[in-house]
């Protein structure tokens, strides 16, 4: 008798073994496909700029302000030509695109609520003495540049303003 009981405690122990192990099987396939649909850390979007505070004396260099480029000419790439030759002379990279419809720019403007902000200052003095800016509210971040079909090159600018008053510029993050 103990040798057949000993044999069905065997089938039920295997049995109980094998349902286990499915439980173990099925909670990490459950873990696993949680994990892999999760969001990556790190992986979230960080802002195009943050506003930073800078004070009245101080001097604002390029690499402190964002810019974004909008295409109001007929050139194919105009905005994204004109973002890398910003960010060749040291500007922060922002959006690109085309300006909203009905837009004519002969060749620059800064679309700007305050002409007189260091950071329009600043990318004022590399679009040269055609360039204008026009007060103007944007959603785009950082200084906006709009260019039409004259817009060649940057000139020779200011490498720095000086900060007349205290200001905020949406500047890199970090």
């Amino acid at each position: 008798m103990d040798g057949s009981r000993g044999g069905i405690d065997g089938r039920v122990r295997t049995l109980l073994t094998l349902g286990v192990l499915s439980l173990l099987l099925l909670g990490g396939a459950a873990w696993g496909w949680s994990a892999l649909t999760e969001p990556v850390p790190g992986a979230v979007d960080s802002p195009t700029c943050v506003d930073t505070d800078v004070t009245a004396g101080s001097r604002l260099f390029a690499d402190q302000v964002v810019v974004s480029v909008l295409n109001a000419g007929d050139r194919e790439g105009l905005a994204g030509q004109t973002m890398q030759v910003l960010v060749d002379g040291g500007f922060v990279q922002g959006d690109t695109g085309n300006a909203p419809n009905g837009t004519e720019v002969a060749v620059a403007q800064i679309w700007a609520d305050t002409p007189a902000h260091p950071a329009v200052r600043l990318v004022a003095s590399r679009l040269g003495p055609e360039a204008e800016v026009v007060r103007r509210d944007s959603t785009e971040p950082g200084v906006t540049v709009v260019v039409g079909d004259g817009f060649e090159e940057l000139v020779e600018g200011k490498e720095s303003v000086r900060v007349r008053r205290d200001s905020v510029v949406c500047s890199p993050p970090g």
